[in-house]
């Protein structure tokens, strides 16, 4: 019995036992284990090795996750940011994309103690540009790592490659650089990868083939990079690709492949390369891509209808292309498109708006600069789109399309170069959401509503109302405008004094008008960002005020073509922006302006046909201009003998640097919720060149030339004039000039244009001369010259009028022939027999364009753009400062 009892008692007693494990086992497997104490106290010096700023994040939303971070908090794995595992306690995953953190992450950084991590964010902080430490290899774990937009500096170093199990790198940012062994290097190491970003990233080569191995990739992105050569097709095909982006490379060549149905391809962004051929029919295969983006590239050839079959097509952007044909009917199913742009191609036919109406997702639609007649029906329907962006420029409008009243989430409005004449009907004025209006180049004549006032409060910030009949006062606007440009019509009346309210105005162009009256005393203070200011061709009178001054930002400046009188403000002079001033053509009474030398940028200035008088001797210190490119002081009465010291300083004439092309212009840059944007204003240039009136459209950087003339200069020309090597014109003529022409410009090799006529110059024209092969106009007539016309290259093309009215010259076009004797003199024994007689400006650049020979040279492309304004017009005197093409790049950003 005694036994029986126990045996009972130890049974018991083991499932009892049993039970206690099992319970014990279960209440265990629940509790995550602690965070261990070295990594906890890593993390916390991690965390005071920077400090909490935050504008180190430009995410608005932004938050400080480390200074939560408490040391008596105890468990780090329930810090927020931070994951550990669940089994071992180890930190695993750290989060800290846009943490406000500022400092640096060196080699000792606590950071590299997490040795178990597999996932790292350090997204959108600020690291001081220090460079990304070789220690991340020793993280060998890591799956996920993110450095993206922390303000790392180069180089990239290559031990990330040892970090062979990574699935995701997102190294994107304009601050560092993939060296060698670079994308062979990646795709030979990384291949695990299924996500690769490297936007903005510095590479400068080509794409290898061997990517095309990783087939597990999924995004890769490869943007900006400086990428060059051809595209590998086989990317393409890559079984798992989602997204693909190349976007902006610009020498990056390739053709589109033909796609089959089973690519899972979701995003394709070719955008600002140099991609070409036509789009394929088999780009139908796609369905499941919803963002196809070939902006700005070169290809040809017919909008296939088989996009019709993108079913869940979104965003569709193709502008400035070669695409011609009719646009397919095919598009209008895209039920789910969202935004479509195929402005500035060669599309044609006939478009009737009320299709594209249907589309109720629509919220972007450009069709401007094509060759296409847009037709808006009658119609009944009231269920309208409600569009954001909407580009008609171009298309054949007869009027504002009346459907547009109801459009009360509108930003963006481009009805230019239509043939939209009458009134700006009254309804406009409802709608607030604009902040872009765009009426350049139509027939309208006036508004509705008088006086003419926009309401709009808060959102209006660009209108473009240049090339029209408009008559009546200036529009008023409201203080929210940045851009205002309502050139080329025949407005009266002075400028209000509302004015003095637009505390944004960055342009402001009234050239061109019957404007008068005096200028607001405000003109120039009012504005922190003001930089172009055009009143070319008014009637405005009085003195310039002095207010134009250093509160502003002001580059360019043209009063020219008005009757101011008076002198020149020294106010100026603190202008320190300043790169062109064009005052010609008024009635200015003044000495030279010596002191505007201090000007540090200032590369243009026109004083001509003004009453300046005075000498122009003075010292070097005084002289300055040391960046001038341009002067011209023609028609005036300044006196005395030319400046030796003034043409030593001036320093920027001396150098020929044909490397950097770049037009003087004044760049605009507009953000606002939703949308992003871009506008570059060229200036324009009149100059008397080879006898007649020469506009050009742009103004190259490296262009340089001198107008001296029909003043009352004397003496001798400098032969200092020889050292400003950059000269392509020099006109000296209708002065009081004596001695000889110097040998010393035939130094200047660049020189296209020379005119010293009507002087009193003596002796023989500088063999010397005839060194100058770029030289298609010379005129010494008039003059006093003797002896033979010197022999060779251009020299052997003047004609009789260069010569005329020398009665002591001979040889050459002149009737007058030379004995003997005169005949002995030769080009000099330096000249440069095989020297090629093409300029030294003809660029293979799609944006140069050379006229009159050998001439000048002027400038009429235009960048990556998407939306074009052409001004057509010739001024018929001097006129800077005219945005004969307004160059506009937009970049909208969808929320």
């Amino acid at each position: 019995m005694g036994f029986l009892l126990s045996v009972s008692f130890f049974m018991r007693f083991l499932v009892s036992l049993t039970l206690f494990c099992h319970i014990s086992t279960t209440s265990l497997s629940t509790v995550q284990p602690l965070c261990h104490d070295d990594e906890r106290l890593a993390l916390l010096q991690f965390k005071e090795s920077f400090i909490i700023n935050r504008s180190a994040s430009d995410d608005p939303a932004a938050y400080p996750t480390v200074s939560l971070w408490k040391p008596e908090s105890g468990d780090c794995c329930k810090w927020h940011g931070v994951e550990c595992d669940e089994g071992t306690g180890h930190v695993i995953s750290l989060n800290l994309s846009s943490s406000c953190l500022y400092g640096s992450i060196n080699s000792n950084s606590s950071l590299f103690q997490l040795v178990h991590l597999q996932s790292l964010d350090l997204y959108d902080n600020h690291f001081n540009f220090s460079r990304i430490p070789t220690r991340f290899r020793q993280l060998s774990s890591l799956t996920h790592l993110d450095l993206s937009y922390s303000v790392f500096s180069s180089p990239i170093p290559s031990e990330i490659l040892e970090l062979s199990k990574l699935v995701s790198l997102d190294l994107s940012s304009k601050n560092l650089e993939l060296q060698k062994p670079g994308l062979q290097g990646i795709a030979q190491n990384l291949t695990n990868l299924k996500e690769l970003y490297l936007y903005r990233v510095s590479i400068s080569s080509s794409v290898p083939n061997i990517l095309a191995n990783l087939s597990s990739l999924e995004s890769l992105v490869l943007a900006n990079n400086g990428l060059l050569g051809e595209f590998p097709i086989e990317i393409f095909h890559l079984p798992n690709l989602l997204l693909l982006n190349v976007a902006s490379n610009k020498y990056l060549t390739g053709r589109m492949s033909e796609f089959n149905k089973s690519s899972p391809l979701e995003s394709l962004i070719l955008s600002d390369t140099s991609f070409s051929g036509k789009l394929p029919i088999s780009i139908g295969n796609l369905k499941s891509l919803n963002s196809f983006c070939a902006s700005r590239c070169n290809f040809s050839g017919p909008i296939p209808s088989s996009l019709g079959n993108l079913t869940k097509l979104i965003m569709l952007r193709l502008p400035k292309n070669s695409l011609y044909g009719p646009i397919p009917q095919s598009l209008f199913r895209l039920v789910h498109l969202e935004d479509l742009n195929l402005a500035l191609n060669c599309l044609n036919g006939t478009v009737k708006l009320n299709k594209f109406l249907k589309l109720q997702n629509l919220s972007w639609l450009q069709l401007s600069s094509n060759n296409v007649s847009v037709v808006i029906e009658p119609s009944t329907n009231t269920t309208f789109p409600k569009f954001e962006v909407l580009g008609l420029a171009s298309c054949q409008l007869l009027e504002i399309p009346s459907f547009l009243r109801i459009q009360d989430e509108l930003g963006f409005l481009s009805l230019s170069n239509n043939k939209i004449d009458g009134q700006v009907p009254k309804w406009m004025w409802s709608l607030k959401s604009l902040w872009f209006l765009d009426l350049y180049d139509n027939f309208l004549t006036g508004f509705e509503q008088l006086p003419v006032f926009f309401p709009w409060t808060t959102n209006l910030r660009v209108l473009y109302l240049d090339f029209n009949r408009l008559q009546g006062s200036i529009p008023i606007l409201p203080p929210s405008i940045s851009e205002y440009s309502v050139s080329n019509n025949t407005l009266t009346g002075t400028i209000p004094q509302s004015i003095c309210n637009y505390s944004s105005l960055i342009l402001l162009d009234l050239s061109s008008n019957e404007l008068s009256g005096m200028l607001p005393r405000c003109l120039g203070n009012f504005s922190d960002s003001f930089s172009f200011l055009n009143l070319h061709n008014n009637h405005f009178h009085g003195t310039i005020p002095s207010t134009l001054s250093g509160g502003n930002k002001l580059r360019m400046i043209d009063f020219s073509r008005n009757q101011f009188q008076g002198q020149i403000p020294r106010s100026l002079a603190k202008c320190t922006m300043l790169e062109v001033l064009n005052l010609g053509n008024n009635q200015i009474n003044d000495t030279f302006p010596f002191w505007l030398g201090i000007l540090p940028e200032l590369r243009v200035l026109i004083l001509r046909a003004n009453r300046f008088y005075g000498k122009m001797e003075i010292s070097a210190r005084d002289c300055g201009f040391q960046k001038l490119h341009i002067i011209d002081l023609s028609n005036n009465d300044i006196t005395g003998k030319l400046s030796s010291v003034c043409f030593e300083n001036w320093k920027a004439m001396k150098i020929i640097d044909e490397k950097h092309l770049r037009y003087l212009e004044v760049n605009s840059n507009l953000e606002g919720k939703g949308y992003s944007w871009s506008t570059n204003f060229t200036y324009s240039m009149t100059l008397i060149n080879k006898g007649m009136e020469m506009t050009y459209g742009h103004i190259l950087d490296f262009f340089v030339a001198i107008d001296l003339s029909s003043n009352k200069f004397e003496g001798e020309i400098p032969e200092v004039l020889g050292y400003l090597k950059g000269l392509y014109l020099l006109n000296l003529s209708h002065n009081f000039l004596t001695g000889p022409i110097p040998s010393s410009l035939g130094d200047l090799k660049e020189l296209e244009s020379l005119d010293l006529s009507s002087n009193m110059l003596s002796c023989e024209i500088p063999p010397q001369l005839t060194q100058l092969t770029f030289l298609s106009s010379f005129n010494v007539s008039h003059n006093h010259l003797r002896g033979p016309i010197p022999r060779g290259k251009q020299f052997d093309i003047y004609e009789n009028n260069s010569f005329i009215d020398n009665p002591e010259l001979c040889g050459g076009p002149l009737s007058k022939k030379c004995s003997d004797s005169e005949n002995s003199v030769h080009p000099p024994s330096n000249f440069i027999q095989n020297q090629s007689s093409e300029s030294s400006f003809e660029f293979s650049w799609k944006v140069v364009v050379v006229g009159y020979g050998c001439g000048f040279v002027f400038g009429v492309g235009i960048g990556q753009i998407v939306i074009t304004k052409k001004y057509t017009w010739f001024m018929k005197t001097f006129a800077i400062g005219q945005p004969v093409r307004r160059s506009i790049n937009w970049r909208g950003r969808r929320n």
